[in-house]
């Protein structure tokens, strides 16, 4: 499957045809004007990496998966860097003064190169004595949806789907963002705070990478379902364990340490990618005319 962004106008019908042809491609079919295509092969040969490094110059996207049924009936999303498009730890501590200690601190972990309870309790011990009111100025003047995000949840929920947004961030911010994004749960960490200000500290259980599995095997358990009916998407390596795991694991812009262990990478595409992914053709979207209309 080939899939780009529409305002680039770059996966044109001669681009298409020429990729289709250097991969001795079968049954082409268009699932979004501009945006998705796919078509059938018969095996990866060694000219798909040359093909896909040169897409992504193009900022198009390419992914190559298994000829079955791929709609999914649970979405499983993480939050920051994946429905939004920020660390709104990063962005809260900026607001209060400590935003390159704490910046330092979130690239470690999600690189893998700190354990992420630990690298949490650091940064937030750095966010000791800060007003609970800067939340709200972060969400208003710093946080921003990835573009798609409304949309995948709808479209999947309006299709029999259960969605969960399962973050390592905090439910001052999850909270807000999954009831806009219209999620049906959402789970995150706890900031201790007393009279309205931060003690420094994270309430146990920490929600990291084990308990996102562990969300997702009950999820999956609850409804009688198997992991392969999920569809998990991530960006960083507290993800890991639920995109090896989900029949459907997305790595979304995702860090190099993940991206180079997940079998779909979206690098440059926004999350009504993961609809195509699953064979939702662009009339399929709920409520993509409204919006268009809106902007009309």
């Amino acid at each position: 499957m080939l899939l780009c962004s529409d305002e680039t106008g770059a996966l044109t019908e001669y681009l298409v045809n020429s990729v289709y042809s250097s991969m001795d491609g079968q049954d082409l079919l268009w699932l979004g004007n501009h945006e998705a295509v796919c078509f059938n092969i018969e095996k990866k040969s060694n000219a798909h990496q040359e093909i896909w490094s040169r897409l992504q110059l193009l900022k198009i996207d390419m992914v190559v998966q298994k000829k079955e049924n791929h709609f999914k009936s649970i979405l499983l999303a993480d939050m920051d860097s994946t429905m939004i498009e920020q660390e709104c730890i990063d962005e809260l501590a900026d607001m209060y003064g400590v935003g390159s200690e704490v910046k330092k601190i979130t690239t470690r972990a999600m690189n893998g190169e700190l354990g992420f309870q630990d690298a949490l309790r650091e940064r937030v011990a750095l966010l000791a004595e800060c007003p609970d009111t800067l939340i709200e100025q972060v969400l208003r003047q710093r946080i921003t949806f990835r573009p798609g995000g409304k949309t995948l949840v709808s479209t999947m929920k309006a299709n029999g789907a259960y969605t969960a947004l399962v973050s390592g961030g905090f439910t001052a911010f999850s909270i807000p963002v999954g009831e806009n994004l219209g999620f049906d749960e959402q789970h995150a960490n706890l900031l201790v705070e007393e009279n309205r200000v931060f003690t420094g500290q994270v309430a146990d259980p920490i929600l990291g990478k084990n308990e996102k599995v562990n969300r997702l095997k009950r999820l999956a358990e609850d409804r009688g379902l198997s992991e392969k009916d999920i569809l998990a998407v991530g960006d960083g390596a507290n993800d890991l364990g639920i995109l090896e795991i989900a029949g459907m694991g997305v790595a979304m812009h995702a860090k190099p340490i993940v991206a180079e262990k997940c079998d779909i990478v979206i690098n440059h595409c926004g999350l009504t990618s993961l609809l195509y992914l699953q064979g939702y053709r662009k009339e399929d979207f709920v409520g993509i005319k409204k919006t268009l209309s809106n902007i009309s």
